[in-house]
């Protein structure tokens, strides 16, 4: 196996320190801004009603914060830190798939105030109701990858 040069020195456990605490710092933050709590996302969601515009300010603030961070990593570093190369995604074709999996994603996360991060946030918040959403959202990814398999 070779290496590169980045990860030549790193100790085994280094990705995976660095993804702990990449994770514990993303679910203390979605706990912070109130994204834990589906009834949050689902007063974004009611704009005739009692509509609660937080959830458009972490998103935004989201967005800048990746698209700022994202064009300085990729254009100060050859490789990160973990790994030999950058791992950009390929296909940019907006197509009937990704619609069709953005609207099914959209729709559930509407319907049950979650979406993966705040559900994973959550399993430890006493949310007795993520107990079922993680165990569905693990099999809803189990069969995409049964049914989407290269040939």
């Amino acid at each position: 196996m070779t290496r590169h040069p980045h990860t030549a020195n790193a100790h085994p456990w280094h990705g995976f320190l660095i993804a702990l605490g990449t994770g514990l710092f993303f679910g203390w933050g979605l706990t912070l801004s109130g994204m834990t709590d589906p009834l949050t996302v689902q007063a974004f969601l009611d704009v005739t009603g009692a509509w609660n515009p937080a959830l458009a300010f972490v998103m935004g603030g989201a967005v800048l914060v990746s698209l700022l961070g994202f064009q300085v990593l990729i254009r100060k570093r050859q490789a990160p830190v973990c790994d030999a190369v950058f791992h950009l995604p390929k296909n940019k074709a907006i197509d009937r798939r990704l619609l069709g999996g953005a609207a099914l994603f959209g729709i559930g996360w509407g319907l049950a105030g979650y979406c993966p991060g705040p559900a994973l946030t959550s399993l430890l918040a006493g949310n007795t109701e993520v107990w079922v959403f993680v165990p569905a959202m693990l099999a809803g990814a189990w069969l995409q990858r049964q049914t989407n398999r290269p040939r």
